[in-house]
Formats: structure tokens, sequence, C-alpha cells
């Protein structure tokens, strides 16, 4: 494990960029992990190298030959991460772009008629493929409903809609606005059970940095992630498609390879860079196992992170040493309770006579980076019902340590206790 281990948090943090100071800004905490994680120094060195190279893949040259080997190299990375033996992996231009690619294939290859579901807990890149095609191919969107209470959706909540004319269904893996994970493979189970057919596609781009992705144990036909959540860059997706979906009518070039889901020549450094968040993976269940094979040390790489954040998450919620948690910060809620064993890596908060924007901007001053989330399309499903305009996201990863949560918890005690005296707030 991680906890408690000096050396090894010591040798995390060498391996990520700007970890303890802001390029622009300088010191700082960063607990603003969902909305892009820390990138590895090895991202940043390949994502140099290969932008630099004039060569494309398909030539009878050296440098040709060996962008294709790393491309190969790749997809095999991709699909040793994913735990997907089968399928097609593949590039794109962002998370959200593919989840409208594979979602528009699986709504347009479907049987005629039937109905699209998903659920109110999504972010909106599935949830608007979804309504933009439901609308398209003249069929009903229908949403399991999320409980506002635990900051998730269930397979209770998903099993009234389930039918046998299910042409499309999405899940989201965790949410990023209350951090709170979902059941996926019980859910698709559930779906599989009423309708056999159906499309079973999954937004895991929140998910991917906080804990194991097995696409052979789900039993679903697409899975979606942005690398820039995962410790590599901006300016790509990763997708999967099972083999029935690739099968499937799609935009390509006359006379290419049915199995060919992208478009145009690769940008090899997509591929390299995400072979460089694997060999991290590796690396890290190296330390924290015994595991020899590829897989295994995924895996346990996965399962420290995890612990790790689950430790942090409890010092952030309940306190460490003799300095309290949000819990016992008067003023504090916390969106999806205190007390959620589903919780990946996010604690969305509001503070009684501050607004979000004004708490962010505090937080910032004391040297700790967060976000606000608003009571706008990407939030409105989560906020809207429980009645908040706007929050604070705190969002932390395996790399981030129980001090650097000691001085987020006794700024939010200093903000609470000057807003409770009136010196500070509205």
């Amino acid at each position: 494990m991680i906890k408690d281990n000096a050396a090894l948090q010591s040798a995390i943090r060498d391996r990520f960029l700007h970890v303890e100071a802001c390029p622009f800004e300088g010191p700082r905490v960063f607990f603003e992990n969902a909305g892009g994680a820390l990138t590895l120094r090895s991202v940043a060195q390949t994502s140099f190298d290969y932008a630099a190279y004039p060569d494309n893949q398909g030539r009878d040259n050296a440098a040709s030959r060996a962008i294709m080997a790393v491309l190969d190299k790749g997809r095999e990375d991709i699909r040793l991460f994913f735990n997907a033996p089968t399928g097609q992996v593949f590039v794109g231009e962002s998370g959200t772009e593919l989840l409208f690619r594979l979602v528009r294939t699986a709504a347009l290859a479907s049987t005629h008629g039937g109905v699209m579901l998903g659920s109110t807990l999504e972010h909106p890149a599935s949830h608007s493929a979804m309504a933009r095609w439901a609308e398209v191919t003249q069929r009903p969107h229908l949403l399991a409903k999320h409980d506002d209470a635990t900051g998730t959706v269930t397979t209770h909540a998903y099993r009234p809609h389930l039918r046998a004319d299910l042409r499309v269904a999405t899940i989201i893996q965790t949410s990023p606005v209350t951090g709170i994970g979902v059941e996926v493979a019980r859910i698709a189970a559930e779906i599989r059970k009423a309708a056999p057919d159906c499309f079973i596609i999954v937004d895991g781009i929140q998910h991917a940095s906080h804990g194991r992705i097995d696409i052979a144990a789900y039993g679903i036909d697409g899975y979606v992630i942005s690398p820039y959540k995962v410790f590599s860059r901006h300016g790509y997706g990763i997708g999967w498609a099972s083999d029935r979906l690739t099968e499937a009518t799609k935009e390509t070039l006359i006379g290419s390879a049915p199995e060919n889901w992208e478009q145009g020549t690769r940008d090899a450094g997509s591929y390299v860079t995400f072979s460089d968040v694997v060999a991290y993976f590796e690396w890290l269940g190296s330390q924290v196992s015994d595991a020899t094979d590829r897989r295994g040390r995924i895996e346990a790489a996965a399962e420290a992170i995890h612990g790790q954040e689950a430790v942090l998450g409890d010092a952030i919620l309940n306190g460490t040493g003799n300095h309290p948690g949000l819990s016992r910060i008067p003023g504090v809620t916390i969106i999806g309770g205190a007390d959620n064993p589903r919780r990946e890596g996010v604690v969305s908060l509001t503070l009684d006579g501050m607004p979000a924007a004004d708490l962010v901007a505090h937080l910032r001053e004391a040297g700790v980076r967060t976000h606000i989330r608003r009571n706008d399309h990407y939030c409105r499903n989560v906020l809207g019902p429980l009645g908040i305009e706007n929050c604070v996201r705190v969002s932390y990863s395996h790399y981030n340590t129980l001090a650097e949560v000691v001085k987020f918890l006794e700024a939010m005690r200093e903000t609470s206790a000057r807003v409770e005296s009136g010196t500070l707030g509205r």
C-alpha cells in the first residue's frame, strides 16, 4: 500500500509534473484532479518527441516502421489496461466525441423502434448523445433516476425501465459531480436479461484514474475514457467497441477495413503517451505487490490507488490527527453524504454563508486549488434537484498527501470560523 510508505510516495510524486507548484501561480495543493489529473513526466517527454517526427505510418522507411510498431504496442497496452481481449480499441478527438460516435453507431444499427435508456446521473456527453440520436431515430429516451441523497444510480432505479425493446443503454461509471461510483456490471446484467440485443455503452471517464477497469467482466458494447484524466495529456480520447458493435455500419473510408473506427492518420503520440500511462501502472503495481504479469501489476496498482484515495477521502471527511474533517466543520454540507463507500476521489461541498465562487477563490489564496461546479448544462441534473446553485468540488488523487489534506482542512476551518463571526462571506 502507499499509505505510511514515505519513500514510495516520494517516488510516485517524482514521476509527475507540477505536483507542488503551479507554473503560473506558485506553490499550491492540487485538489482539481477531476478537471484533469497531473501529467506524467514521461508523457510530456513522449509528446515532445513524437510531435517532432515528420514521418507517417505505412511508408517504406525505418521511421515509419517504428511508428507503426508503437501504434501496435499502444493498442495492445490499451487492451491490457481495459482487460478487453476482444473488440476494437481506438483513439478519437475526445471522450465526448467518442461517446457521441458510439451512441450514434448503436442507435442507427439497432432494429427500428424500441426505446433508449440512460440515467439522470450522466454527464451531458452521454446524455446529449442519447437525446440527439433518440430524437433522430424517433425513439423515447427513458431515464433512470439517481438518488439525490447518495449521489449514485442503482440497479433498482434502472429496473422499472427494463423492457424487451431496449435498443441502446448508457451507464456512467462514476459521477464527476458527486464522485460516487455506479455498479456497472450489475446494471448491465439486468439490461441484458431484459433485452439481450441492447447495445450498452459506458462512460468511464471519471472512473478511469480511481479504480480497475475490467471490460471483460462488464458485458457491455462500448467504453470510453479521456486520458488527460488518467495522467496523460489533452487532445485525444480512447474508446473500445465490442465485435458486434464494430460490425455495425459506421463512418469509414470506402474500401477500408470494416473493423476500422479511426478516421485519417493517427497521432502516434496519443498511443505512445497512453503506453506511458500503462507503464506507470505496471511500475506502481510492482511496488505494491508481488505480481509478475502485466495485468496483475495493473490491477495491483489500481487497488493501491483506490486504497490511498480512500485514506485521503476519509481524512477530508472525518479528519486526521487533531484536524477536524469536513463533517465536523460548521456550515459544511457534503453532496452524496459523508459516509459513502462508493466515493471515488471527489468531495463536493457547500459552505453556508459563502458562495462557492468566493470559497474557491479564498481556498486558492490559501494555496489550495479546487473548482466550482454550477447549476448549468454540465451539472444541473445533480445540483438542480438538490436546490443548489453551485458547489465546490475537491478532487484528489493517489499522489496527494495527508499533509496536503491538513492544509485544506485548516483553510476550511479558518474560513468557516470567519463566516460564522461575520468577518467573511456574504
